[in-house]
């Protein structure tokens, strides 16, 4: 475990970390959560946000400032972001918020949805009415997040259905390989977040899955998976493309 230190510089710092929305030192002692981790955590939030850009500097210093903190949680924040493939070290440059190609992202999108497809396809039948009522009330935050705009509350409220909903496999390799991979790619999201009628076309698409689920309809809950992954690979390509060309698009 990290314990993030504390110094007499901290409260001046507390009010630029305040206003970006990011607990302080302090609180973050008082939830029992190293420093480290809230970090990553909200640099996470930035890059699936669009706050922050593929290929943009991590400055430390930068950092340390604005989390109110010292370099030792910046770079465990780092290090642990790195780990998750969604920042990127250059010798030279320091950290990068990733720079995903087209050809990386869609060699990560069809190995994900394949292994989706196998987590509902030994899912077993009938799914436990707890779990359907489990998984209705996560939706139910999902669709509050979707009509009031609040992307973060979308972003995490997707996660906590998909893992709710993949984790009814009980594989706990095949669970945990699945997160992982969507982790390599959650700094894409930005670009699907930005389409209003995607983030519905999602909503219907959980909201059909727990459908497929309590009439145990597997081919059906298979094609679901399936098309739920396509709208953000092809958003972030798009995007992409149109900031970067097609120069280095298949490296």
């Amino acid at each position: 475990m990290v314990t993030a230190k504390t110094s007499k510089k901290l409260p001046a710092r507390r009010d630029a970390a305040t206003t970006a929305g990011i607990p302080s030192p302090a609180e973050a002692q008082h939830e029992r959560e190293p420093n480290a981790h809230v970090i990553a955590r909200k640099l996470e939030e930035d890059v699936v946000l669009g706050r922050r850009h593929p290929r943009e500097r991590l400055v430390e210093q930068d950092l340390c400032s604005a989390f109110g903190t010292h370099r030792g949680d910046i770079r465990l924040a780092l290090f642990e972001l790195e780990k998750r493939g969604i920042v990127e070290r250059i010798p030279n440059r320091g950290a990068i918020v990733r720079d995903l190609k087209p050809r990386e992202v869609s060699e990560i999108y069809n190995v994900r949805e394949e292994l989706e497809v196998m987590a509902v396809r030994i899912l077993p039948f009938p799914v436990a009415s707890a779990d359907i009522v489990r998984l209705e009330a996560v939706q139910r935050k999902h669709g509050k997040a979707v009509d009031s705009g609040d992307l973060l509350a979308v972003f995490h409220s997707n996660v906590q259905f998909h893992r709710a909903l993949f984790g009814l496999c009980g594989n706990g390799c095949l669970i945990e390989t699945i997160e992982n991979l969507a982790q390599k790619v959650s700094g894409i999201r930005s670009y699907a977040y930005a389409n209003p009628g995607a983030l519905n076309d999602a909503r219907q698409d959980h909201m059909a899955m727990i459908e497929a689920l309590r009439h145990s309809r597997r081919e059906e809950l298979i094609m679901l998976t399936r098309r739920h992954l396509k709208p953000a690979e092809q958003a972030y390509i798009r995007a992409y493309r149109q900031r970067f060309g097609d120069g280095g698009a298949g490296a």
